[in-house]
């Protein structure tokens, strides 16, 4: 997943990134209020980590803006206040779930799980793509001999895929998602990337396709 984190504790902010970076989640930071809602409103995300206090513009208000917009991605808040109602404001506001600081990482991944695990028109927690099956909550991906074993980045590369079904993605877009919006991304890891999945998926029914100039598209081979 691509996944927004908006946390002004330089400190734990960079903790957070190092732990969801290597469950291989792409990871945008901003450390503003009033920054991440103009990112939120112009790129959006697949899941967002708020903080409640921030500075220029707090937590409460971008989950406000956010939902006004009709964006319904999951939110999950980070508080370092624990009272009931200072949940049921944020449940209220439209957040999807809470966690209290401190918390235990292993905690935070699996509340990610859980939100990733709730029904979604766009996505379900399984699916079949050509021969391979792809769990989103377990982060996994398996074809006709069990597991196909993918690094962080090429699972965050077929996620992208998966996500944008028939599209074709440029490489810049890939990048994106593998690295985050804004990252210094060097095409050619992109291809080295697309080349080593390419070579994973062979024989599982998934073709990747180089679109000179455009990008790739994953086609499902005929039986």
């Amino acid at each position: 997943m691509r996944i927004v984190l908006i946390e002004d504790n330089t400190i734990l902010a960079r903790a957070l990134i190092q732990a969801l970076q290597d469950a291989g989640h792409a990871v945008d930071w901003l450390d503003d209020g009033q920054d991440a809602d103009d990112f939120l409103a112009q790129t959006g995300a697949d899941l967002v980590i708020l903080d409640v206090n921030l500075p220029t513009l707090g937590g409460l208000d971008i989950l406000r803006r956010l939902r006004a917009r009709g964006d319904s991605y999951p939110v999950l808040m980070l508080t370092a206040q624990g009272q009931v109602q200072d949940r049921v404001v944020g449940l209220d506001a439209g957040a999807d779930d809470y966690l209290v600081k401190p918390f235990e990482i292993v905690e935070l991944h699996a509340r990610l799980r859980a939100l990733a695990r709730r029904p979604s028109e766009a996505r379900r927690d399984t699916e079949t793509i050509g021969a391979v099956c792809f769990d989103r909550a377990a982060r996994s991906v398996s074809g006709h001999d069990g597991i196909i074993g993918l690094s962080r980045r090429e699972l965050s590369l077929f996620e992208a895929f998966a996500d944008n079904p028939g599209r074709v993605l440029s490489k810049e877009q890939l990048g994106e998602r593998i690295y985050g919006v804004g990252a210094d991304i060097d095409a050619n890891a992109v291809e080295l990337l697309v080349s080593r999945l390419r070579r994973k998926l062979d024989g599982h029914g998934l073709t990747i396709r180089t679109l000179r100039g455009l990008g790739y598209l994953v086609q499902i081979e005929d039986a």
